[in-house]
């Protein structure tokens, strides 16, 4: 009898250190979280109907006009090859398409939406542009994504996920817009190999009211997939703005599982939790930053427009948005906007070159590297010299763990602080007046367990474009 309770009191001990294990594990990213944030770089392409009609893109209009005349689509110069070149010369890593956008059309052969390129006289409706960038996507090494956009449909009167009406008619065409988005998840998750990720335009909305059942679907048929998003999963955020930019200090962590609130009454509040995140969160859902290349002079533009091409963001502007983005723990996505012709414009991609080859310079030469843990690191010159950047990095696969830190240099008056902050993570970068220093060191003023730094590098780069 002494030695059954003995037994269930070791049982009862082991489970109760398990739950407490539970209480206290920290969030880490999944697999696909982590090659999110070693990306850095992205760019999403933005193709519909209207680049073709020669007119300014008005979202009001587009949202609930059908396009007239669906054959006016006819790029007849189209080279996915060019557009991810281009996409490859700025630094990016991945890339993600348009399948479908608000006016319902989809470019690529659909066999469950029939307003698609089967229905035109372009290519004699054998055209099937996904898969043509997907090809190219991997001709040129970067990861593909497909962005699918459910929720406007100017063809079938979709607002906002609901269909438009009452009574039965409006329910049960309700329901068929549920099935068709389902049924069209399903083909785009079946037929163009390994996706990077899957992006719902504002979301897929919430499964249990008006939206499409998805996420089952992805996590079947792409279950390496980022998955972005619905009301019950986000395997990242939005970062709060079109600006390219977040805020700081930028937390990979957040309160909920999901990023999407409906609450008009919390959105001030939302908006600044998705451009900071929460440290105390218990879901690991990093920050995304996007902004459309052609966001400049008082434009923002996602689409190709006529008269555009002084929008394209100046270098100066682009390097700015890279440093409040990528150096912030966040991912970068800049839109990029194929022309009628099939093209990325000359202008476009030039800048995207200028904009690759710059960030190349500024962050692939340190003078010096270290890893380390513990709540001080430092690194010691080959000789005295200016200063005036420092990446860091976190170790993520063991979570964010730095609250607040400084980075000092050794003068020859002796250490002074050069720069110092909160969130590291997956990537910190900073820069300052140049500083002459013999050392510098990282020093952890404040964290939640160990620190674990995997990169931090000290470099002396060109501060003027």
């Amino acid at each position: 009898m002494l030695k059954k309770s003995i037994s269930l009191f070791f049982l009862f001990l082991l489970s109760t250190v398990g739950v407490v294990a539970q209480i206290h594990q920290r969030p880490t990213p999944s697999a696909s979280q982590l090659r999110w944030a070693n990306a850095g770089l992205g760019v999403i392409f933005h193709y519909d109907l209207h680049v073709f009609d020669g007119k300014k893109y008005n979202q009001t209009a587009n949202r609930i006009h059908p396009v007239e005349d669906y054959n006016i689509f006819n790029p007849t110069r189209l080279d996915t090859d060019q557009w991810i070149k281009a996409a490859k010369d700025a630094g990016a890593t991945f890339a993600i398409i348009t399948a479908t956008h608000e006016t319902g059309f989809a470019i690529y052969q659909s066999d469950v939406n029939p307003y698609s390129l089967k229905a035109l006289r372009w290519r004699e409706g054998k055209g099937d542009i996904v898969g043509d960038f997907v090809k190219s996507c991997s001709k040129y090494g970067l990861m593909p994504g497909i962005y699918i956009g459910i929720r406007w449909n100017s063809l079938f009167g979709i607002h906002n996920f609901k269909a438009d009406g009452d009574g039965e008619f409006a329910h049960n065409r309700q329901e068929w817009y549920r099935r068709y988005c389902e049924r069209m998840t399903e083909e785009l998750c079946s037929r163009y190999g390994d996706l990077f990720m899957i992006w719902f335009d504002g979301g897929a909305d919430d499964p249990k009211g008006l939206g499409p059942d998805v996420e089952p679907i992805i996590r079947r048929l792409q279950p390496e997939c980022l998955f972005y998003h619905n009301t019950e999963r986000a395997d990242f955020r939005w970062g709060g703005s079109e600006s390219g930019t977040v805020g700081y200090p930028n937390w990979s962590t957040f309160p909920t599982p999901f990023s999407h609130n409906k609450n008009l009454d919390q959105q001030h509040e939302h908006i600044k939790l998705l451009k900071h995140g929460d440290p105390n969160g218990k879901y690991w859902v990093p920050a995304m930053a996007d902004a459309p290349l052609r966001g400049y002079n008082g434009r923002h533009e996602w689409f190709w427009e006529p008269g555009d091409e002084d929008a394209v963001y100046p270098l100066e502007k682009l390097v700015d948005m890279y440093y409040n983005s990528v150096g912030r723990n966040a991912t970068l996505i800049l839109g990029l906007t194929p022309d009628p012709s099939g093209l990325i414009p000359e202008g476009d991609a030039q800048r995207l070159k200028e904009f690759g080859d710059k960030i190349t310079e500024l962050m692939t030469h340190p003078i010096k590297s270290v890893s380390g843990t513990g709540n001080k690191i430092e690194l010691k010159l080959d000789k005295a010299q200016p200063v005036n950047q420092i990446i860091l990095q976190e170790e993520i696969i063991k979570g964010e763990r730095v609250r607040d830190y400084h980075v000092e240099g050794l003068t020859s008056r002796g250490w002074e602080i050069l720069c110092q902050g909160e969130s590291i993570g997956h990537k910190r970068i900073q820069t300052f007046s140049p500083v002459t220093v013999g050392k510098i060191r990282l020093v952890i003023n404040k964290q939640i367990d160990t620190p674990q730094i995997s990169n931090f590098s000290v470099y002396k780069i060109d501060q003027e474009l």
